[in-house]
């Protein structure tokens, strides 16, 4: 579908709203713009946003209102017992700079005698049940019903567990989303803006203590890299639990490849009253060239800006989050005395709401909220898990910094019999793979490991590459383990396989010299360089970090493989859950009978919807993949090693 001007839409230079549109129902790709760092006009793609009255958005209504839910009432049957009253209330408005009100709910304590610090869940999803919710996940990703209320918004802090401890909970529907007002926007200048507009709103509350901060796991954390950054004076922390922080480079294209899959379905759970800012198409240039521009520039985080103490979580297997979740933690310029990082082994929803990590995170927030003094400056700077499939992984163990220090980097280079060695073959010779309709075609080299060592840190994969029958290739390499026999042990899903990997269109091969290390290369992403016939280019790739046991004769895997681009839905699991809420009092006793309303549901999806969808890229791997190594071609991976 081509971006049509017949919908009239015409959009305000300042703020990218849209001041005259064909309000009717339908497929609507527009022309628009967006405001960014040193432009507040920056042209990009829009589209029309699902209806709010559509099932699967699951939005229970605008419903200005104060409420005291009572200690011991249930928001649904199975979840958590409200262990204390908490005063709600509904749909606040706030006003942002540019005059667009959005809508926000707050959890507070009853007693307003006592002015409290605020913890900001700031997402799109909406923020009571939404388009995404722990049911709609196989087996709720490990998070029992009971553990939590249902009060919470997706990924966010509970308001049965923190209102108790003398929080408030503040749950904003982003601008442009559900009832508030505007066209939702992605990450980026108009997201901090809006944020620091929305701390300081809070702090102005008559509830309010002044201190601030942000908690929250996947987008709730990438927004707050960006609005961080921002600077609000009242905002006193920030807790990001696993996010990105490059939108190009750690989750749209990674290594160049456009794979807008998994962008499609999310942006499917959003719903508004107007636009939504199609990030997903901005992935699909026309030409496809996908280089760097001053909006992609604009989806990396100004981390560098932020100065507040910082708790950070990162595990090693999400596909997106994990090299963003390490990187802010090494690029902030919060103090070393003020910011910890916590890597983990398990998957970013069952850790958020692990009790003991609630715990831990309640301690960071008392310290530099409440001032207490409760030791928590004693914490250790850095905590790692080692993962070990076939074993027992190693959690929290502590180290002063990350990347740790007490590594060797140990390169292993491609040999002709499929085997990884010590020492660089004398001889030239090359390894090939077929990319057909029924596989995209890989390789593996193995290595024995003689001693046990473990991986941590990053790696990368130098190759000498060929394309026969084509004039690029899309590359994944990634290191893995297995057993002594040499057979695959464990993949750890449904959060990712363990492996450390790395993605490269070659045509995007240019790396920046000067962020470049010997163990880091940093692609530019400013020129498309095409391969030529019979030609030989070498390429450096980036695998992301890993924490990795491998036992004396256990197997390091290097595999090489053509990236394989999926299709793109606009039916994934998010949506499908079918919930039951009160129509009245947001919460009742257990066993009470109440009339409810049930919201979910994928049966009734406008067909104009699914008609706004981005199509899957072609792939640029056809033909055949040549890895030359040997001799004068020294193909290799090297690897921090720790013994």
């Amino acid at each position: 579908m081509k971006y049509s001007a017949s919908v009239g839409a015409l959009f305000a230079a300042a703020t990218g709203q849209l001041v005259a549109a064909q309000q009717a129902q339908g497929p609507q790709l527009v022309s628009g713009t967006l405001r960014i760092y040193g432009d507040d006009a920056y042209p990009v793609p829009y589209r029309k946003h699902q209806p709010v009255d559509v099932p699967r958005v699951r939005y229970p209504g605008f419903k200005p209102s104060t409420t005291i839910l009572k200690k011991g009432s249930i928001r649904s049957e199975g979840s958590k017992v409200l262990p204390c009253d908490i005063l709600m209330e509904r749909d606040v408005a706030v006003k942002l700079r540019d005059g667009i009100t959005m809508y926000t709910d707050v959890f507070r304590p009853v007693d307003n005698k006592t002015a409290v610090p605020g913890l900001i869940a700031w997402g799109p999803y909406g923020k009571q049940v939404g388009g995404q919710h722990l049911d709609d996940v196989p087996g709720r990703s490990g998070v029992p019903k009971a553990a939590v209320s249902d009060l919470q918004k997706f990924e966010a802090p509970d308001p049965a567990y923190w209102v108790c401890q003398g929080y408030a909970i503040l749950n904003p529907d982003s601008r442009g989303s559900y009832w508030s007002e505007g066209n939702q926007t992605s990450y980026g200048r108009q997201m901090a803006e809006d944020g620091y507009d929305y701390v300081e709103w809070a702090a102005k509350q008559a509830w309010s203590n002044g201190k601030l901060a942000f908690s929250g796991n996947s987008y709730l954390a990438i927004s707050q890299w960006f609005i961080a950054a921002e600077a609000p004076p009242h905002l006193a922390a920030i807790a990001p639990w696993e996010g990105f922080m490059d939108g190009y480079r750690e989750a749209s294209r990674r290594g160049g490849s456009a794979i807008p899959g998994f962008g499609e379905e999310i942006s499917q759970t959003y719903a508004g009253k107007n636009y939504l800012q199609d990030q997903v198409r901005s992935q699909l240039d026309e030409g496809g060239k996908g280089l760097m521009t001053p909006y992609w520039d604009e989806q990396r985080a100004r981390v560098e800006k932020i100065k507040i103490p910082a708790y950070i979580v990162a595990s090693y297997t999400s596909p997106i989050h994990a090299h963003g979740s390490f990187e802010g933690f090494r690029r902030i310029s919060t103090p070393k005395e003020h910011k910890w990082l916590r890597a983990h082994n398990s998957g970013e929803w069952p850790d958020y709401y692990d009790p003991a990590h609630v715990e831990d995170l309640r301690k960071f927030f008392d310290h530099y909220l409440k001032n207490i003094d409760n030791g928590w400056e004693k914490t250790p700077r850095v905590r790692y898990a080692v993962l070990d499939p076939g074993g027992k992984d190693t959690v929290d163990r502590v180290d002063v910094d990350w990347p740790v220090a007490s590594v060797q980097n140990k390169k292993l280079y491609l040999k002709d019999d499929k085997t990884l060695s010590e020492t660089n073959p004398p001889s030239a010779t090359n390894v090939s793979y077929t990319i057909d309709s029924k596989a995209a075609g890989s390789v593996e080299l193995v290595y024995k490991v003689p001693t046990d060592t473990e991986l941590v840190g990053y790696s990368k994969v130098r190759l000498h590459v060929e394309a026969v029958g084509s004039n690029d290739m899309e590359l994944t390499v990634a290191i893995s383990k297995r057993d002594a026999q040499n057979k695959p042990i464990g993949e750890f899903l449904p959060f990712g396989t363990i492996a450390a990997a790395g993605l490269l269109r070659v045509s995007h091969r240019a790396l920046d010299p000067a962020r470049s290390t010997e163990l880091e290369p940093y692609l530019l992403h400013t020129k498309e360089e095409l391969l030529e016939p019979g030609k030989i280019y070498a390429v450096d790739i980036a695998l992301w970090p890993i924490a990795l046991r491998f036992r004396a004769g256990e197997h390091i895997v290097l595999s090489i493989a053509a990236t394989s681009i999926g299709g793109v839905s606009t039916r994934g699991m998010f949506g499908t859950a079918k919930i039951k809420v009160p129509t009245e009092g947001e919460t009742y006793m257990p066993g009470e009978q109440v009339k409810t309303v049930t919201l979910g549901g994928m049966d009734a999806i406008p067909a104009w919807v699914e008609a706004q969808a981005v199509k899957a890229p072609a792939s640029r791997n056809k033909g055949t993949h040549v890895i030359h190594f040997g001799g004068q071609y020294d193909s290799y991976v090297i690897m921090p090693l720790k013994a």
